[in-house]
């Protein structure tokens, strides 16, 4: 008999794309195959996110044995677009569910969101244990955002997925202490021991001389040395809280000083975009996407950021974004509620500020008080560093699922 090799990592997407949901599966790969685990990936096949060109179907990378899938990929930025990609690289991985008998374990992520259910008919068919990382918490998110009515055919099939997932799953990563507090409160099949907090993470880059960056043309507008730069960066979707920093670029559109720089996907950056156009705030300026160096020059020239949650969603996601800020050791503005370990973590080592979505003047007094005190500033800045350093690194966050799949496997 064929012995059964440990880990599968069960996602849409994988190396060598470049967004958070390939990344983090693949340092989690990459450190599971370091600490001795036989190791595969079952993922889409890249197109949107990925510069590296053709790449092969079956792969070994860095030991890990990658076979990608074919599926529809239509464009990400409305809903019906997503559903059709969610429903077809599900019915990929279906196609080739044998495959999954090959292995001890399956990590399997919550997006997409039925994608889940693969993995938990292969622990009943194969016993194959399932380890389910909770990216975001569905159905309640898509009802809070209005993605979807609470009552309808989609929110009805979610929470049948959920009974079956969380019958069959053996362990839940939570991504932060909220999250597992939540997941506690809502599902009944979860018993407390299941569930493990393991935030997301950033490679640490260090921080190098940052002069080099002011040298990258795409940036040459922005850095005049007087002013200060405020960024946001990554997913800018139904998740995100952009009213309150519009309401604030709006106030500080007149302050030559102060320049917001955007750079990202979903769907309010066309929202963004329009309205920088239309009001004509020259405060402005917006990227699409960056990676590699233009976004690591895009983290040194900027003086602060902003990371935002819509109302309601806290415990339900979490923008992994932030660790790449509190990588680069500047202060961060928190748009969510003061309960989130991201909020903690800023009020409590005086690395930024938390403000509650709406809260307009309070975003104001805060970009004002870093513009004009520059020593809190700076002292913000190492304080953020430090809580990552402590916190939030690859090799630290990684250590914590090596240490989990050592119980699991070993159970």
């Amino acid at each position: 008999m064929k012995r059964k090799k440990d880990v599968l990592f069960l996602c849409q997407y994988f190396y060598p794309e470049y967004i958070s949901s390939a990344t983090l599966p693949y340092d989690t790969a990459e450190a599971l195959v370091k600490a001795g685990f036989s190791v595969g990936a079952l993922c889409g096949y890249p197109r949107e996110y990925n510069k590296s060109g053709q790449v092969p179907k079956k792969q070994n990378h860095n030991g890990i044995e990658i076979k990608r899938l074919k599926y529809i990929q239509l464009k990400r930025s409305n809903f019906v677009g997503r559903l059709i990609n969610y429903f077809s690289f599900t019915a990929s991985v279906l196609l080739r569910f044998g495959y999954l008998r090959n292995y001890k374990s399956i990590i399997v992520y919550s997006n997409p969101p039925i994608l889940p259910l693969v993995a938990a008919l292969a622990n009943r068919f194969f016993g194959t244990k399932m380890i389910f990382v909770s990216y975001d918490v569905y159905p309640e998110m898509a009802h809070i955002t209005n993605s979807i009515s609470e009552g309808s055919i989609i929110s009805t099939l979610m929470k049948f997925i959920n009974k079956i997932i969380f019958r069959y799953v053996y362990k839940v990563v939570a991504l932060s202490s909220e999250m597992k507090t939540y997941l506690i409160e809502h599902r009944p099949l979860l018993r407390e021991q299941q569930i493990e907090v393991i935030p997301n993470w950033y490679e640490d880059r260090k921080i190098s001389d940052i002069s080099k960056a002011y040298e990258n043309k795409m940036f040459k507008d922005i850095r005049p040395k007087e002013n200060l730069v405020i960024s946001y960066f990554g997913n800018m979707g139904i998740c995100q809280d952009l009213e309150t920093i519009l309401d604030a670029i709006r106030e500080l559109k007149d302050d030559n000083n102060i320049k917001f720089l955007f750079a990202g996907h979903g769907n309010k950056m066309g929202t963004l975009k329009s309205v920088v156009e239309e009001e004509k705030l020259i405060n402005v300026t917006i990227f699409d996407f960056l990676h590699g160096q233009d976004f690591q020059d895009a983290l040194n020239i900027s003086d602060c950021f902003i990371v935002s949650l819509a109302e309601g969603l806290t415990g339900l996601a979490v923008p992994s974004k932030t660790y790449s800020y509190m990588m680069a050791g500047k202060p961060i503005i928190a748009i969510m509620e003061k309960h989130s370990d991201i909020s903690k973590d800023l009020i409590e080592n005086e690395a930024g500020y938390s403000i509650e979505v709406g809260q307009v003047s309070e975003l104001v007094n805060a970009i004002k008080e870093l513009k004009n005190n520059r020593v809190k500033r700076e002292l913000m800045g190492k304080n953020c560093r430090k809580v990552f350093l402590a916190k939030y690194t690859k090799e630290i966050c990684t250590k914590q699922y090596v240490d989990m799949m050592r119980r699991v496997l070993e159970a």
